[in-house]
């Protein structure tokens, strides 16, 4: 059965997904272009996020959507266990949002443009006056009404388990004195883990757990700690007992 799924992959599969990849980008360059960002700037990557689970045949499970309001913006945290939580979020999150992306990810042929087009705000860690330009990218686009992701870890695993956090989410989260709703993602690892050069998808379930929000309740350092810390206990405690605790990333 494995062996048919990785030819299932490579035959079928990875042909279509790279048109569907083309014809997302495209679709998000031409509508930002033309039209409205917000809605030319998530619906293709959604609709592609979802195929793409879809036709891996990953079954998916999502818990707490009823934890947010579609009418409010959050800014969303999760933990960040492979390239596969790019799809799960954007598939199956349910809410329209720009995400905090490395700035390495707007060189990517087309896609890295399409994500530019689309308004999502890159961090670039090249310096502190670039650090604090994308915190002000990032206070913009919150102050427009739209919610933002962020994977605070700044890397992926190497293990399935969690690194250290980074304040940068949490900072604007508290200066704009907005929700912070914690998102643990389990299976992706084991679905795609981190290692170089090509890998085949493993069958593997898939879950998002949507954690309730957690309300601002002050403004300051100390309640962006207590920020800090909630969610990343949340986010913990609904991860399999396999990647319960810390484990250092070498890329933080």
């Amino acid at each position: 059965m494995n062996f048919l799924y990785k030819l299932y992959q490579f035959f079928i599969f990875l042909p279509t997904w790279l048109v569907a990849t083309i014809l997302a980008a495209l679709f998000t360059i031409i509508g930002c272009v033309l039209g409205n960002a917000h809605f030319w700037g998530y619906y293709p990557g959604k609709v592609w996020s979802w195929l793409t689970c879809r036709m891996l045949l990953l079954p998916i499970r999502i818990e707490g959507r009823e934890n947010i309001d579609k009418h409010r913006s959050y800014v969303f945290v999760a933990n960040h266990q492979g390239p596969m939580d790019i799809f799960l979020i954007y598939g199956f999150l349910g809410r329209n949002f720009k995400w905090m992306m490395k700035v390495a990810l707007r060189r990517i042929p087309l896609v890295g443009y399409a994500c530019d087009r689309a308004r999502h705000i890159f961090v670039d860690k090249s310096g502190p006056k670039k650090i604090q330009e994308t915190i002000e990218r990032g206070r913009s686009t919150l102050q427009g009404g739209t919610s933002l992701v962020v994977f605070p870890e700044g890397s992926r695993t190497f293990t399935g388990h969690m690194g250290l956090f980074r304040k940068g989410a949490f900072q604007l989260a508290d200066d704009l004195q907005l929700p912070v709703v914690p998102i643990t993602i389990d299976g992706s690892f084991d679905v795609l883990p981190r290692m170089a050069g090509f890998n085949f998808v493993k069958y593997h379930p898939m879950r998002l757990v949507i954690h309730k929000p957690i309300e601002p309740q002050g403004q300051g350092v100390d309640d962006i700690k207590a920020v800090m810390k909630k969610s990343y206990d949340d986010i913990m405690s609904a991860l399999p007992e396999k990647y319960q605790g810390y484990v250092e990333n070498k890329d933080q």
